[in-house]
């Protein structure tokens, strides 16, 4: 038994009035423009977020699980030092959290500084992160508005 198989799909012109593609045209150089401007962004809040980090000489504690002895300069070595503090806090308050002790305790207030380490730490962590969700997207509008230009043929000006 034979079977003959079609083409799954033909080829269709999509024609655009003059007007139309130059709309078209605009919004793909629109999102150029765009692409361009949340890479450059992406980068930049990355690059001031790490010189801040490196300008503090944090270094992830030795007793950590993860990148023990790294400086910390990036979203990793951030969330490690981060998670490190937070072990070293729970072991000093016998596993209270900093809401959980009595505010006579004497660690409390090591604790409160842990807990604000920590949360400046993943401040930081997910400055990273918006960092490369900004650069992704721009990257795909790039994409979106390289292949918008490309489909939509360039108006041709009449020569009369």
């Amino acid at each position: 038994m034979s079977t003959t198989l079609a083409p799954a799909t033909t080829a269709t012109a999509l024609t655009l009035s003059p007007t139309k593609a130059i709309v078209v045209r605009w919004i793909g150089y629109a999102a150029l423009l765009g692409a361009l401007v949340m890479i450059i962004g992406g980068g930049t809040v990355w690059g001031i977020v790490t010189s801040q980090l490196k300008a503090e000489n944090i270094t992830v504690s030795e007793d950590a699980d993860f990148m023990p002895g790294a400086a910390v300069q990036g979203p990793f070595s951030a969330y490690a030092q981060a998670t490190i503090i937070n072990h070293h806090a729970l072991e000093m308050s016998d596993g209270k959290t900093y809401a959980e002790l009595e505010q006579d305790d004497p660690t409390r207030a090591t604790v409160m500084n842990a807990s604000f380490l920590r949360a400046s730490l993943f401040t930081s962590v997910v400055s990273y992160g918006v960092s490369a969700l900004v650069i992704g997207v721009g990257l795909l509008f790039g994409l979106f508005g390289w292949a918008i230009i490309s489909a939509v043929p360039a108006s041709k000006k009449n020569k009369a």
